[in-house]
């Protein structure tokens, strides 16, 4: 969604996933209605070699890098990451060389190339979980603080050189892995319960609000906003706290 979103803004887009077939048939989609081009590269995050060649195929392509999105993230074993004692070392690593040492390597490879443009936006998925405790297992709850503890730090390294750094935080969505990390949930039934947690009612969180959250914060509408963990949860993080 949020590629399709920033295509449709007028925005030159490259996907980097580890997901080959599904990159690049979203890529493909994008190309047509969006009349704006859009390309796949393969990138595993966790791979430092990876994200340097995607970054360095999207200059050479382009020019240039305005906006690097860090999307990727994984949840971890939801089942037995509830409880310390059951929560394993290597499921803590899997979790953190994804959703950390993804996002360190995001971020340093595009301040590689925007730092001497003197300008550009990273951006993070972080998580509701940054606001809120006790809900979600502990790798991927202490990963997502690292990750906004990251982004912090970033944003005052970066700021001198033009650099804005931010991340948007979620409460639930529907999508495949979120489904998945709910024990198989239905879509509505997981939109349900979500919606009944969150303080704003008449209104469902939907993908595209999250792609709404990041077109923000990687426009120029945001162009003075730095350091932000923006909270796209109808409040959820206050009534919990």
């Amino acid at each position: 969604s949020t590629a399709k979103l920033f295509a449709r803004n007028g925005a030159t887009v490259v996907i980097a996933d580890v997901q080959t077939e599904l990159g690049t048939a979203v890529a493909k989609e994008i190309i047509g209605p969006a009349a704006a081009a859009a390309t796949f590269v393969y990138c595993d995050v966790s791979k430092e070699s990876d994200v340097e060649r995607a970054v360095d195929a999207a200059v050479a392509a382009h020019g240039r890098l305005d906006v690097l999105f860090s999307n990727a993230g994984v949840t971890g074993d939801v089942a037995t990451g509830h409880q310390i004692l059951t929560t394993s070392g290597q499921d803590l690593k899997k979790v953190f060389d994804v959703n950390v040492m993804g996002g360190f390597y995001c971020a340093k490879h595009a301040a590689r190339v925007m730092v001497p443009r003197r300008r550009g936006v990273i951006l993070f998925t972080a998580s509701v979980v940054t606001e809120t405790y006790g809900y979600f297992a502990h790798p991927y709850t202490a990963s997502k603080h690292a990750l906004v503890g990251l982004m912090r730090n970033l944003c005052v390294e970066l700021g001198p050189h033009g650099v804005r750094v931010n991340a948007v935080s979620l409460l639930g969505v529907p999508t495949p892995m979120a489904l998945a990390a709910a024990g198989g949930m239905d879509r509505k039934s997981f939109q349900d319960y979500n919606s009944d947690k969150a303080c704003l009612k008449n209104a469902v969180l939907e993908v595209e609000d999250i792609a709404q959250a990041a077109l923000y914060l990687a426009s120029d509408e945001s162009q003075f906003v730095s350091g932000l963990n923006l909270m796209v949860d109808g409040g959820y993080n206050l009534r919990s706290a």
